[in-house]
């Protein structure tokens, strides 16, 4: 098979998502992830894995979309004339976890291509993804662990790759009306066709590659880690900034439901249960109020 075809990606695509799934359930005493399969009417579909109820995660969604037709959804097509009149597949993989322990942060992680083509005119193509930790509470070696493991991915592939995307995650995952960052970041990009198809394939298969190199020893360090009301309450009260950014600013959400894709997987980056609470702020010196200096970007493997 011609590597520069997308089935190759649509392939590992799919094996990621076995992987990842199989390894999340080994952590899960009873719980298993429950399969829905869908159709779009204009063209492809996908399939959403989704684990409720679980000791370890409360939510967690493994999601595959791998959709196509003749006309972009308006998120699209405003920002890129030049896909015009061409047909396009986009296909991707898209992953939220919402643990039940408010010491294990929230993830999320994503890899996509999006491939257009016309009658007699070289392809359009481009992938993207990334993925980013979202702590309740500040443990500086979950961060740097994480960030960490994300060079590693990158660094054979070019050492700039990890400063250029992790800065591009620390301005994408950013509540401009908060004045700060989702969590403490990670990798993000888009538009990537640098180098060729092959190696921008390349490089985002070793972002999907790593995540679980980067999330499950947090899991494993905090999952033990005794809380209580207190704590599960700041829980709740901190997944309202996540369900303010995924609908106020992510453009995957947006795309997904212009394009006709699945509501309910694509919402299901949002949290089971969550809470607002207005003009609530932690109490002085306490663990939570040390979150704030946390979501600032930094450069976190020299920070101290």
């Amino acid at each position: 098979m011609n590597n520069n075809h997308p089935e190759v990606f649509q392939d590992w695509l799919l094996h990621l998502q076995q992987q990842i799934c199989s390894t999340l359930e080994q952590l899960e005493p009873d719980a298993r992830f429950q399969t829905t399969s869908w159709q779009r009417p204009e063209g492809g579909g996908g399939e959403s894995r989704l684990l409720r109820d679980g000791e370890l995660f409360e939510q967690a969604g493994v999601n595959i979309s791998i959709i196509e037709g003749n006309s972009l959804p308006a998120s699209a097509s405003a920002a890129r004339p030049q896909l015009e009149g061409r047909s396009f597949r986009a296909m991707g993989l898209s992953l939220v976890l919402h643990p039940r322990n408010p010491f294990i942060p929230t993830t999320h992680m994503n890899v996509r291509l999006f491939h257009a083509e016309a009658a007699g005119q070289e392809p359009i193509w481009w992938f993207g993804g990334g993925y980013d930790l979202t702590p309740y509470y500040p443990f500086l070696e979950d961060a740097q662990h994480w960030h960490r493991n994300a060079r590693t991915a990158l660094e054979r592939h070019g050492a700039d790759y990890y400063p250029r995307f992790k800065e591009w995650c620390d301005r994408y995952f950013f509540l401009p009306h908060r004045d700060e960052t989702r969590g403490v970041g990670g990798i993000f990009f888009d538009d990537l066709d640098e180098g060729g198809f092959t190696e921008a394939m390349s490089i985002t298969q070793s972002v999907g590659d790593s995540f679980l190199d980067g999330y499950l020893p947090i899991i494993e360090r905090r999952r033990q880690h005794p809380y209580g009301d207190r704590e599960r309450q700041f829980q709740l009260y901190r997944r309202g900034r996540y369900v303010e950014f995924n609908l106020l600013f992510d453009r995957g959400t947006l795309f997904g439901i212009q394009s006709g894709g699945r509501t309910e997987a694509i919402l299901m980056s949002l949290p089971p249960v969550v809470r607002w609470q207005s003009g609530w702020s932690p109490e002085k010196g306490t663990e939570e109020e040390k979150l704030s200096d946390f979501l600032q970007p930094r450069d976190w493997l020299e920070s101290q």
